[in-house]
């Protein structure tokens, strides 16, 4: 017997980032990446030539972005949303990645899940992560389910931040970088999550503003490392309704942020 058909099809559509080099096949409703993802795909060393893991990728937009924009490095996209896994494999193939870029479905906080999936602990010499910024017990969520797993962490409090960050540190070889994006308010439980793990941890922080309290913060950690913390110069992001000059060409690709 045939499968009856979806009452509720995803809807999908096509979006350009880095100035069209970049073409993302993404759901039109729930989640979309945008802003966070070309901020972290930007924060990665202009020079990096190694394997780098983005956690948590959905589509692949930002460990794809930061694919084209340094062409010696190889990348693996985890998420584990079977929907989500195959647009990123859509997404390497259409834009010409392939060679340097594959997809793991699995469950980052699970060992077994993420070795099923060909993921092996201590093997990157990055790993990026836009983990999911709200706590199910403090924040309204959405009734759309997909955009609700990609916003809010699967168990309240401190801990399922904890648990993100230290199985994402697990995949970094000693010496190797994490980088996260998140708000400002998590940055406490950010450095209890790589205390004793990493060092050399540095914070940008990211505001829409001028005038305005940081939105975005972005947090760099060398694994193993016992360099102190250190506060990066901000980035704005707006000037009025434009982007600033900086912004603009980071969203462009013409521009990485140096830190």
């Amino acid at each position: 017997m045939a499968e009856a058909p979806d009452e509720n099809p995803t809807q999908l559509g096509v979006d350009a980032f880095l100035g069209g080099r970049l073409q993302l096949r993404q759901p039109s409703q729930g989640h979309r990446s945008g802003t966070d993802a070309v901020l972290l795909a930007a924060s990665a060393p202009a020079d990096f030539s190694g394997l780098a893991i983005d956690v948590g990728a959905g589509v692949g937009a930002a460990g794809l972005a930061m694919v084209i924009a340094r062409p010696r490095m190889r990348a693996q996209l985890l998420d584990n949303d079977p929907l989500l896994a195959g647009l990123a494999r859509e997404n390497l193939l259409h834009n010409g990645l392939q060679d340097r870029v594959s997809v793991a479905e699995a469950d980052l906080l699970s060992a077994t899940s993420r070795r099923a999936a060909g993921l092996i602990d201590e093997s990157a010499d990055l790993v990026i992560s836009n983990p999911p910024f709200l706590d199910p017990g403090r924040a309204r969520l959405s009734p759309d389910a997909r955009r609700r797993r990609a916003h809010a962490m699967s168990a309240e409090g401190p801990s399922a931040l904890i648990a993100w960050i230290r199985a994402a540190l697990a995949l970094v070889a000693p010496g190797g970088t994490i980088i996260l994006i998140h708000r400002p308010d998590a940055l406490p439980v950010i450095l209890e999550s790589l205390g004793g793990r990493a060092g050399g941890i540095t914070v940008l922080p990211v505001y829409p503003r001028r005038e305005a309290c940081a939105g975005r913060i972005l947090v760099r950690g060398k694994k193993a490392s016992r360099a102190p913390l250190a506060l990066a110069p901000p980035l704005i992001l707006h000037d009025g309704n434009r982007f600033t000059p900086a912004a603009e060409a980071i969203h462009r690709g013409a521009l990485l942020i140096d830190w």
